[in-house]
Order: structure tokens, then sequence, then C-alpha cells
């Protein structure tokens, strides 16, 4: 499988108002192999009274916010250690009495060795800590769902774990039987090529007979005879009773590789892939794909026991060369020995992943990262000549032809800038991996494309491949692995597209699919999966995509105008409407359109998202009909249906031109760029006639804690600071109107301080050309007179003033 982050762990505390000792303290109660797994996690690299004493402190500790694979964080890892060494410190201070002398001295000692051994490298410390932490857990965790068959791990697969640490140790029993059959056919034999030698003394002593007298002769051969003939009844009977044990012993390999390779099947084959596939939605932002320690632990074992039987299977190999019996067994321990070798083959090519994938969407000359990991390495000892890794970009086309072992000829689609790193082997955690950390991209050569692909549609590929051997070179093995699809991009413009090619694929492609397939049309409710998790991704909210967002995310994409969510649960949706197609009557795609939404909620607006401020997915008609209901003064924000990433608020207000009317107004779009200028929050501040949120929230409850405080501070160098104001320049009724000072874009008094009253102004001709024919309001034009107002505020005051009475 070529579907392949840095894994983060959290580790939580028992509820209260402080952290409890209550990981280490379940720890303690562990039983049997588990206690000596727990015990195993320390030694010098951490002694296990410095869990012990430090327990409260460690778990309390941000062990997670720190990123290993981040030089940078170093300084974080360094707070870390220097609190551990002040927190030993005062412990042993602490320490009173006979025992308590011995005690200080021990703890003291282990500030030292601790601030020796990390002071150079403290990221070591924060690997080390981690790894104890998370294993702890997993141990507690899992002798919990043991006693506790009702309750299960954090996954909800309590069955699933328990069968498989069920099936590791039917082999553990099964691996140990084949070892005691194969001593008990080693003694067996030794004894029997003993009785074989006697057997063949006896014949050359009856063949010395012929050089002694005959009656002594007659004597001696008689004996010697009845001796060699119940010796060659013996060796004929042993010797198919070794055949049979040889039988046996082989058939008894054959059903514990059957189950290796079932449990290696249920392994790699589910959990692994399933990791992978949690990480490929993790770049659409769906959650952590978790971390690779209960794999690796059950990958080692699996490498355990595969290396053990393969080791009896050589033995009872060199027993038969030893002692050759003719029998079906020389050819079914042939078949074993390929049979293993096929198994540790499958799980070390497997293990080789990529931990943290390089980035989707790739920009030349830009430097990225990624970290490759081999989950058997420790096990195997591949550590001990520490294999390079090399990584190179290849294409669609290139990443088929090397699943079908057809010969690239080494070949490319680029050149990759340090793409070369040394696998190394951390101790703390038993980890074995590759750590890429400058690599940047200097070309790419793409390939002819044809009809209406574009650049930004064509996929690459990250290739790792390394080399090693396992057990004194018995076994070298080339391995490689595939990176997900790597849209390349040469401009930040290219990033929108880019973005749609990797959500597509991430989302819908097949696991064991040929690279990099996946289906052009897609169920409607698929495609809403996926958009609602990006969306709750990268605006950082619990608050998805409801189902009327839904439905007119659906008459935008299908151009319909049906309200019924059922009506789009069976339709389906090609990649060409969803970005390769403009939408009607407009020049941007449907993803296009909605990544732009994304873009301006996760920029400025997504506090309001998160209030339920922002209702958003609404066309122009459906706020009128919401509107019209409500009170004057009543408004609702709404994505612009006109204009990417643009937001535009909606009121109702009184007809200026026809009293006892009222009508719905909207805005000009906001864009981002409008944002950078001054906030939604300001903007509605400013705007007197907008009184209530809808459907009936007074508008100060809602926005006011995210307004601009007032600036009160007066300038001194006979200036007056501008300070920009929202305005629009048509007079609206409201059931509270607040009084206006004077027609100007922007308040400000005779004084140095600006005058701190949000007033809009009212200006009563209908016939402005800051208005289109839908009353929607022109922020550039408004800008342009704000900016030579400001112009002229900047002029000494003595100018402006004496200029207004000229």
């Amino acid at each position: 499988m070529y579907h392949i982050s840095s894994h983060k762990y959290r580790f939580s505390t028992v509820n209260g108002t402080e952290p409890d000792m209550a990981l280490w303290i379940q720890a303690q109660q562990l039983q049997g192999d588990a206690l000596l797994q727990m015990q195993s996690l320390y030694g010098q690299h951490f002694p296990i009274e410095v869990r012990h004493y430090l327990a409260q402190w460690l778990e309390a500790q941000p062990w997670d916010a720190i990123d290993l694979e981040n030089q940078q964080e170093e300084f974080k890892a360094k707070r870390l250690l220097d609190g551990l060494i002040q927190e030993l410190q005062k412990k042993a201070e602490h320490q009173m009495g006979e025992d308590g002398f011995l005690l200080k001295i021990k703890l003291g000692h282990y500030a030292t060795q601790l601030k020796s051994s990390y002071d150079p490298c403290p990221l070591e410390l924060v690997r080390c800590v981690k790894h104890i932490l998370y294993t702890e857990q997993r141990l507690v965790q899992e002798a919990s769902n043991a006693s506790s068959p009702g309750s299960g791990p954090v996954d909800g697969t309590p069955q699933k774990y328990q069968q498989i640490n069920q099936t590791f140790e039917e082999l553990r029993v099964m691996t140990q039987d084949t070892e005691n059959d194969l001593r008990k056919l080693q003694h067996s034999q030794e004894y029997f090529i003993i009785q074989y030698q006697e057997s063949l003394r006896i014949q050359a002593q009856l063949s010395s007979l012929a050089s002694i007298p005959p009656a002594e002769r007659v004597q001696r051969e008689s004996g010697l005879q009845s001796r060699k003939s119940t010796l060659e009844v013996w060796l004929t009977r042993e010797a198919n009773t070794l055949q049979k044990y040889r039988q046996e012993l082989a058939e008894k390999h054959q059903r514990t590789l059957a189950l290796l390779r079932k449990q290696q099947t249920v392994i790699i084959d589910d959990e692994l892939i399933q990791w992978k596939r949690r990480q490929q939605l993790a770049g659409n932002g769906g959650p952590s794909e978790g971390g690779l320690d209960i794999l690796q632990a059950w990958c080692e074992k699996l490498a355990d026991m595969i290396w053990q039987n393969r080791q009896q299977i050589r033995r009872v190999e060199h027993l038969t060369q030893q002692l050759p019996i003719p029998g079906p067994t020389e050819e079914l321990l042939t078949e074993l020995n390929g049979i293993v070798t096929d198994i540790i083959s499958a799980l070390v090519t497997s293990t080789f992943i990529i931990e943290k994938q390089p980035p989707q969407v790739l920009k030349t000359q830009t430097k990225f990262s990624a970290t490759v990991r081999l989950l058997v390495g420790g096990k195997l000892n591949v550590h001990m000549n520490p294999p390079q890794v090399k990584a190179t970009i290849i294409s669609e086309q290139q990443a088929k032809a090397l699943l079908k072992n057809e010969n690239t000829r080494n070949d490319s689609s680029g050149e990759i800038l340090n793409n070369n790193c040394v696998m190394e082997y951390h101790q703390t955690t038993g980890t074995l991996s590759a750590h890429f950390r400058t690599m940047s991209l200097k070309r790419i050569k793409r390939s002819d494309r044809r009809g209406a692909e574009s650049v930004t549609e064509e996929k690459f590929t990250v290739l790792f491949e390394s080399q090693f051997s396992v057990g004194g070179n018995e076994l070298v093995f080339h391995v490689k692995t595939l990176s997900l699809p790597v849209v390349v991009i040469v401009h930040g413009s290219q990033d929108n597209n880019a973005t749609a090619t990797v959500l597509w694929d991430n989302a819908f492609s097949e696991p064991g699919r040929v690279p990099f397939v996946v289906p052009d049309k897609v169920l409607w409710p698929q495609l809403c999966e996926a958009l609602n998790m990006k969306y709750k991704s990268e605006v950082q909210s619990d608050r998805g995509l409801s189902e009327d967002n839904l439905v007119f995310l659906a008459q935008k994409a299908f151009s319909s105008s049906s309200n019924n969510p059922e009506d789009y649960c069976n339709m389906t949706i090609s990649w060409s409407q969803f970005n390769r197609e403009s939408l009607p009557g407009r020049n941007f795609t449907f993803w296009q359109w909605f990544d732009g939404v994304i873009e301006l909620m996760k920029k400025h607006l997504k506090s309001h998202w998160n209030d339920g401020a922002i209702l958003g997915f609404l066309n122009k008609q459906q706020a009128q009909d919401m509107l019209m209901s409500k009170p004057n003064g009543t408004f609702l924000l709404r994505f612009s249906d006109s204009e990417i990433g643009g937001i535009t608020i909606a009121w109702v207000a009184e007809n200026p031109n026809k009293a006892g009317e009222r009508m719905v107004w909207n805005l000009m779009p906001f864009t981002t760029k409008d944002f950078s200028i001054r906030s939604l929050a300001d903007r509605i501040s400013d705007l007197n006639h907008l009184l209530f949120l809808y459907p009936n929230q007074p508008k100060e409850e809602v926005f006011s804690r995210y307004c601009t405080p007032p600036n009160s501070k007066a300038v001194g160098d006979g200036y007056v600071k501008p300070e920009i104001k929202q305005v629009v320049k048509v007079e609206f009724s409201s059931p509270n109107p607040e009084p206006s000072p004077g027609n100007s874009f922007m308040e400000h008094a005779a004084s140095p301080t600006v005058n701190q009253h949000h007033n809009f102004t009212i200006y009563p001709s209908m016939n402005d050309p800051m208005l289109d024919t839908e009353g929607e309001f022109d922020l550039e034009e408004t800008m342009d007179m704000a900016r030579q107002v400001e112009e002229f505020l900047r002029q000494p005051m003595e100018t402006q003033w004496s200029g207004q009475q000229s």
C-alpha cells in the first residue's frame, strides 16, 4: 500500500482542579507481562524513582505541545528539562531523617545525571517522557479492557484489540511448543547418531574377526551379531520415529506460519491501512491519525515471532542435513523456509511508512519536510548499520510503472534538494526514522496534458526508498514507499485549485487503487461530508455546516431551487461540476466560491461564526423573506453570491422614497481586503440604523466585545489622528435613531482628541451613485472620500480651521 505526520499525544489528567497522579497510580497496579513492560521503560536514561517522586509534576507538563521534529522548539524542551532538574533538587532538599538522607543523595545524583544526559539534546528528554507516558497509558488501558469486557479502548474497538492480543498469546504458546519439540528432536537425533556410531563400531569389530582363531571368532561373532541385530532393529524404528517427529514439527510450523500470516494481515492490511486512511483524511481536516506506538508494538511482536520461527525452521533444516532420512520432510521444510521469508519480507516492506507526509500542495523553491519510519527497525537491529533514505519526486505514470515492477530507469519528474537522510535510532522510544527537514523542490517536469486538465490537476508523489540487511546479511531488503498525491504549484494564485484536487483525492480514493485513480462522480452526501470536515478544520470551529447550509450549497452546485434535503441524497456531482466548470452566470467554480468563504472566515470572522452571528449560506431572496417579517433595523450576514470571499449585510428599513413601504437593503460585499482596513464588528457598530441581529438580538450584545476600543489619547504635535468610519449615504428611519452632529464621512472634534461617537450621516438624496440599483453600497468610492478627509486631517489644525472659515 502506498497511502501512508508527526504524531502527537495528549496526556489527560483526572478531572478536577488540580492534576492527579492517576496514571502512575494505575501503572503501579499492573500485573504480569504488563508490569514487566512498564518496568522496562525505565533505566539509566530515566530512572523509575524520578517517575515515582515527580509523578504529579510529570503528568501536568505540556509535553504534547512540543513538536519533536522542529528544532526551533528546543528552547521549550530546555525549559522543561530545567524544570525537571529544579523539581528533583527541591524534592531532594525536603528529605528528612535517616532514610531521607539516602534518598536525598540519590535524587541529587539523578538530577546531575539527567542534566548531563539531556542538556546537549533537550528534545530527547521530551521524546523519552512522551514515550513513557504514552506506553503507560496504553498498558493501563489494555489492562482495563481485559478486566472490563464492557468497556474498551478510546477508539471503541475493545474486541478487535483483545482478539489481536489473544492471537499473540496463542502464537507465543505455539512458538514455545515448537521450540520444545525441536529440542526433543535434537536430543533424540543426537542419541540416534550415538547408537548409529555404535552399530558402525560393531560392524568394524565383526570385520576384524577374520584375524583371530576360529573357535574364539565364532563365540565373539555370535555376540556381536546379536548386538548388531538388536541395534539395527532399534535404529530402524528410531529412524521412523525421527522422521515422524520432523514431519509433526514441520506441520506445527505450517499452522504457526498460517496464524502468523493471518495476524499480520489483520495488523498490516487492516490496522495500518486504517491508520493511513486516517492520515489521508487528516489532510482534509479530519481528526489526527494518532500515534504509531501501538502499531509498532504489534509489528515488533510479529517480527520477533516470525524471526523465532524462521530460526527454528533453519535449525530443523540443519538437523535434516546432519542426518538425512528419506521422506517428504525436506520438501516441506523448503516450502516453509520460503513462506517464512515471504512473511518477514512483507512485514518489513509494509512497515516502511511515511509518518509525516510532505505537503500535498507543494510550491517550488519552498522548504518542506517529511518523516519516514521503519516500524520493525529496532527489533531487527537495522540501526546497527543505519540505512540511508532517498527522496525523489515522480509522476503519476511513473508511480503506476513502479507498482507494476516495471523498469523506470530511476526516472524522476523534478529535482529535490537535500533529498538524502540517514535513519536515526531513538533508544528511549525504540523508533528508527529519518526526518527530512529542509527539502526543496528546485524544478518540476510536467507531462503533456490533454483536454480540460490544468496544471493544478496533475498529480505527483514523493518516492522514499532505502536498502538494508537483517540477520547478518541473511536477508537484504530494498524498500520503497509513496507519499500521498502532491500537486506542484509555482505561484500562490494556484493554491485554490490545487487544494481542490487534493481534497477530492483524499476524500474519495479507494485503498489499493492504481495511482492515483479517483472516481469522476460521487454522491452529493459524500461531498458534503468532505466539505464539512474541511470547513470545520480551516475555520477551527465545532460549528460545522448545518442541513440548511448544505441545502444552500446543493442549490448552488446543481442550480436547483428545491429546499428539500431528500431531493439531493441520491444526486451525484462530478469533478467538472466541482472545480472545472464555472457556476451559471459567474466566472468562478463551485469550489472557488466555497474556498473563498473558508478563507474569509478563517482570517477575519471565525469568532462571529462560532457565536452564531453569521448565517452566511443564504441567497438574496431568502434573506429578504426572513427580514421582512422583522422590525426595522433587523439585519443578517450572508455570503455574497456574486463575489468570491465576500460577505454582505442585509437589513430591513423604510423606503425613503415611499412612506409606509418597507424594503430590504444589501451592502456591497466586504472582502478580506476590507476587513484588513476595518473589522466587521466596527463596521456594524458604525451603522446606527442596524439595531438587531436576526432574529432579535441587540447588536451590542453580539458585537461590542469585538469592537476596537476608542482612541482617547491626545496627539501633541499639532495633528488630529483620523479614524475611519463606515457610513451609508442614505436616510433610514429607525425606532431609536441616534443624534448625528453633522454631515461628514469622519467625525472629529475641534480638540486634539477624536470624537468617539459611532454615528452614521444622513444624506437626503436617493440619486446617489454609491448605491446600485438593488440598494447595494460601493465601499471603494466611500474609501476614496475617506482618504481625502484623511489628507485634510493631516494638515496643521490652524490651516484646517482657517480654510473652513474662508
